[in-house]
């Protein structure tokens, strides 16, 4: 039974209930004590005390039906003993401290009914005991409240430097934003507690130190911290430029004799790349001495990038020459699309025109420069379109859902799921559709990722076009970028997504309906000579191409 002041208030009139108490004299289940016998005032807290009824002090009558039995009379009261303790659910709030206490009355064996006690109760409280709870209340209260504060991260008695400041930001806006919130199994709150008392924070590389520590627990590799500098290249990225050396890069074919590492998949004119020889289909062996074997291209395009007039150190494979050049990062403008009219060999008069489309990344420009490659296209005659996705790693999630659009007459998009399930779906109903009826083939490979992915699976769920090359990379997740108040960055793994049909591609990928010939080339002038080509090894007819 619990004895529970619920007044937050002293105005509240508080009562108590007394569950059970008597029953086996009385027949309703709750008796109920006046508040006038409890004239204590307690504010916001749960007391626990025992109640004991010892001695005697006023008569009872006995049991005996007579009346007349003196021996049967007897003298009870009603002592208040408290015997405080602190509990492990808080009621009471003091800013970051909460306390509660619970007064459990107990009752001594006591012959007589539950009016005979209640009377007993108030003829002879003692109103001594009414002060002495009162200071007892007061004491433990301030002893608890010692021991809480005395007990508390220093920081909260308003040691916080700049740099723990800094830590909080990431660690806040992870916490908000975060799609798993059980943070991969871990108290994200007792983690902030113990990074603050135990990581150095005393220059602003430590803080970034403790922040990529605290990311690493999430084991999740698209969750990221971005130096200031990184973070500047990756808004410029996104905006059609991007400070580098003007490399496209992605995994190369799987061949024999083929060199570990990744393959340039084009360079931009100009750029210092370009103008340093490297072309496509060059392998990159090492950035910065650093092998790229192992290496994944996030990791590789991260490492390309930096500050405008800073070196990077690139060892190139060009056919059986080994190079070893010293580029300087300049910013370049990316193109994110380019087109090629391939026309096939046909015996009639008309010969099949197909117009190709490589989509090598989702910046600000590029549902706009699709749109364009297609008008132009259309001008020259083509009747079907091939959309290339391979080593398309990803960029804007809006670009990805405007491309969709694009070749689409209705039907969802992507569905966006977080831990509780789906929260929101991407749809079109036609209105921005401009390319709807051509047959459409998409090129992917295990480059193609995020809002490729989204694109990809979009274009095949709803039946809109025939996939091939190899399963995608499965990154079924979506990323937001938060900028820190000292211009570093957060890239955070916001949510994550489910195709059209409700197929989690995570860790997976998009699945292709149909392998490529192991060695198809992977630009547009190689492309059209395999179409043309029934010689070459990576030879397709348009039945093929097409063909579901």
């Amino acid at each position: 039974m619990e004895v529970l002041a619920t007044s937050a208030i002293a105005a509240s009139s508080p009562h108590i209930s007394v569950s059970t108490l008597f029953k086996n004299h009385v027949s309703s289940a709750y008796e109920v004590i006046p508040r006038k016998y409890w004239d204590t005032k307690i504010v916001k807290i749960e007391l626990q005390c025992s109640l004991r009824c010892i001695r005697t002090n006023c008569s009872v009558k006995s049991r005996n039906s007579s009346g007349d039995n003196d021996d049967g009379a007897f003298k009870q009261s009603f002592l208040l003993q408290p015997l405080w303790s602190l509990s492990k659910s808080f009621s009471v709030k003091f800013g970051l401290f909460s306390l509660s206490y619970r007064w459990i009355p107990k009752w001594k064996k006591f012959y007589g009914s539950a009016q005979e006690k209640i009377n007993c109760l108030e003829e002879n409280t003692p109103q001594l005991y009414i002060p002495f709870a009162r200071l007892v209340v007061g004491v433990m209260l301030v002893m608890s409240l010692s021991v809480a504060i005395s007990k508390s991260p220093s920081y909260y008695a308003g040691a916080l430097t700049e740099e723990n400041l800094l830590f909080l930001e990431a660690w806040r806006t992870i916490d908000r934003a975060y799609v798993d919130k059980s943070f991969n199994g871990q108290s994200w709150f007792r983690y902030r507690e113990n990074a603050l008392r135990n990581e150095p924070m005393n220059t602003r590389e430590e803080t970034y130190v403790a922040i990529k520590k605290m990311i690493a627990t999430l084991n999740d590799p698209f969750t990221r911290f971005l130096e200031p500098e990184k973070f500047k290249s990756l808004q410029s990225g996104t905006q059609g430029a991007v400070t580098g050396v003007g490399l496209s890069i992605g995994y190369p074919t799987k061949l024999d004799g083929s060199p570990p590492g990744l393959v340039v998949i084009s360079a931009v004119p100009e750029g210092p790349a370009n103008k340093a020889g490297v072309s496509s289909g060059d392998f990159i062996l090492e950035i910065d001495d650093t092998s790229t074997e192992t290496m994944g291209i996030y990791d590789a395009a991260d490492r390309l990038q930096g500050p405008e007039g800073s070196l990077v150190k690139l060892t190139i494979q060009s056919g059986s020459e080994i190079k070893h050049l010293d580029l300087t990062r300049e910013r370049v403008s990316l193109n994110p699309v380019k087109s090629r009219l391939c026309k096939l060999p046909s015996s009639g008069k008309d010969s099949p025109l197909i117009g190709y489309i490589k989509l090598s990344s989702f910046n600000q420009n590029a549902s706009g420069a699709v749109k364009e490659a297609i008008d132009t296209l259309r001008k020259d005659g083509v009747n079907a379109f091939v959309l290339d996705l391979r080593d398309n790693s990803g960029g804007l999630f809006p670009e990805g859902i405007e491309i969709a659009k694009i070749w689409l007459d209705k039907g969802v998009i992507v569905y966006i799921c977080d831990s509780r399930g789906v929260r929101d779906i991407y749809d079109t109903d036609g209105s921005n559709a401009i390319a709807a009826s051509e047959p459409l083939v998409v090129l992917v490979n295990k480059g193609t990722a995020s809002a490729s992915e989204i694109l990809a699976g979009a274009l095949k769920d709803n039946k809109r076009a025939v996939l091939l090359g190899e399963p995608t990379f499965g990154k079924g997740k979506i990323q937001s970028v938060f900028k820190l108040s000292d211009g570093s960055g957060l890239a955070v793994t916001v949510a994550r997504y489910e195709t059209p049909a409700h197929t989690d591609i995570d860790k997976v990928g998009v699945i292709p309906d149909h392998p490529l010939p192991t060695l198809f080339p992977k630009d547009e002038d190689g492309f059209c000579g395999c179409l043309q080509d029934s010689a070459s090894a990576c030879y397709l007819n348009k039945v093929q191409l097409f063909s579901r």
